[in-house]
């Protein structure tokens, strides 16, 4: 399993997603859990994700409609048919995560399970979490390291996590 932020620290709640995997570093994690900051090196995980992991947490703090600081989770299952179809995002030149993996998954790569961890955020300028964003740091951590044991995770209307027994 690969966990890794996306994001850059100099834009502000774009930041969550760093300060999300410098916590669970310090966490106890299984041996076979990798954990990585991507930053805003889409090249970089595009080459990671050609490794032998069955599932990808990708962290972020990007906006998905809701009030700041809310998480959100995507479960997404990148071996359904109706995943090749879905490459293009909101906008024709550019890639959504998802169809990121979809593409490599198609070039050879065998990820099979895209998890998206997204925080809503309030400033995407300046550097530094908003103060809601940075409360919802610990939920977050609670939240993947339950998925990393095997828990499937859920977000409440509330925002926030609970875990059921898989």
């Amino acid at each position: 399993m690969l966990v890794t932020g996306v994001g850059t620290l100099l834009r502000g709640d774009e930041g969550f997603a760093l300060e999300v995997v410098q916590r669970l570093a310090e966490q106890r994690l299984p041996a076979w859990v990798q954990l990585a900051d991507h930053g805003i090196g889409r090249s970089r995980l595009q080459h990671d994700m050609l490794g032998d992991y069955d599932t990808t947490v990708l962290v972020d703090g990007t906006p998905h409609g809701g009030a700041p600081g809310r998480l959100w989770v995507a479960d997404l299952d990148l071996l359904a048919p109706e995943a090749e179809t879905n490459v293009l995002g909101p906008r024709p030149h550019r890639l959504t995560p998802a169809a990121e993996l979809t593409l490599l998954r198609l070039l050879g790569g065998d990820a099979s399970r895209l998890v998206v961890v997204g925080c809503e955020p309030r400033t995407t300028t300046g550097v530094g979490l908003s103060t809601d964003v940075h409360a919802a740091v610990d939920d977050a951590v609670t939240l993947i390291t339950e998925l990393v044991w095997g828990a499937p995770a859920t977000v409440d209307s509330g925002g926030s996590t609970t875990a059921r027994p898989g």
